[in-house]
């Protein structure tokens, strides 16, 4: 992993020779596009946009992805190309990955009772590059989807491939514990992310119909107007939902903890950690208020203490 420039331009080569290769081929969705999923999508994201409900309702494009998963189980048209490019990844020592972006084009809208089929190709593998989580490459894929045989949409998803640059050390009493992985910050989402960093918690504001919406998006999904503005959210909120992690265990992480979907004041939700009560104790409903934890010298992050009676 680390010799020689030109060995390392071998495997760098060796790598480039996958772009282009299937990743998965003829997909099918494991359903049609339906309105149950459409309907539980929507009361998530908290979008109540009247286009994705009556006879003429079409499904929110960023669900995109959700038509083409295969849940717990491995899919039949994930190919040995990606399988090989992953496992010669992590032979050569960046054995860790993290997803960091993706990027979706709608050339048209899915609706009810669309047939799915999907195909994926490896669209590139970058050099090597350096950064905070560790040295690695970064490996694309783009998912062509479609319906009825029409292109409906195109979904890319890239992570990385790394060598941790602080691997954990052998087993000793009170070993140093793993750095909390890192946001990934992007144009769309810096300006919250400087808010963090100031202790404030901001909600995009629509500047066209003046509605709130988290997390952040680079137009609105009521009225599609692409100009927007901040408000601070007070820090005040209700556990809307939650889950306790319990497995699978992360060396950044203590489980067991509570994960919330928070409801906040003004109208919109966001998912954090759940602090300063037993991960038992945390209820639906449970009052909550803001503040921000600093986990390392680099990393503060909002997190939600819970008010009990």
């Amino acid at each position: 992993m680390n010799g020689e420039p030109e060995v390392h331009e071998e495997f760098e080569a060796r790598l480039k020779a996958y772009e282009g290769r299937p990743a998965a081929a003829t997909g099918v969705g494991r359903d049609p596009v339906n309105e149950p999923m459409i309907r539980h999508w929507c009361e998530a994201m908290g979008d109540t946009s009247p286009a994705y409900t009556g006879p003429d309702a079409i499904a929110p494009p960023t669900m995109l992805q959700a038509w083409t998963m295969a849940g717990l189980t491995r899919r039949p048209e994930r190919t040995a190309a990606y399988d090989e490019l992953l496992r010669l990844l992590d032979e050569s020592g960046y054995d860790a990955v993290v997803a960091t972006d993706c990027e979706q084009e709608y050339p048209r809208p899915l609706r009810p009772g669309d047939e799915i089929t999907f195909d994926s190709v490896i669209e590139s593998v970058s050099g090597l590059k350096t950064t905070k989580l560790g040295a690695g490459h970064f490996v694309t894929t783009r998912t062509d989807i479609r319906a009825g045989g029409e292109l409906a949409g195109t979904h890319r998803f890239r992570i990385l491939k790394y060598s941790p640059a602080h691997r954990p050390k052998d087993p000793t009493p009170g070993p140093a514990k793993e750095p909390r992985p890192r946001p990934v910050i992007n144009r769309d989402n810096a300006g919250f992310w400087e808010g963090v960093a100031r202790h404030e918690l901001l909600i995009q504001r629509c500047t066209g119909c003046g509605d709130l919406r988290f997390p952040w998006l680079p137009g609105c999904n009521s009225c599609g107007c692409p100009e927007w503005d901040t408000v601070e959210a007070s820090g005040e909120g209700t556990v809307y939902s939650y889950v306790v992690m319990h497995h699978p265990p992360f060396p950044a992480f203590e489980p067991p903890y509570a994960v919330g979907l928070i409801e906040l004041v003004e109208g919109v939700r966001i998912v954090s950690n759940v602090v300063g009560v037993p991960y038992d104790k945390v209820r639906i409903g449970m009052p909550v208020r803001l503040e921000f934890r600093r986990y390392d010298d680099a990393l503060v992050l909002p997190v939600f203490q819970g008010v009990t009676p």
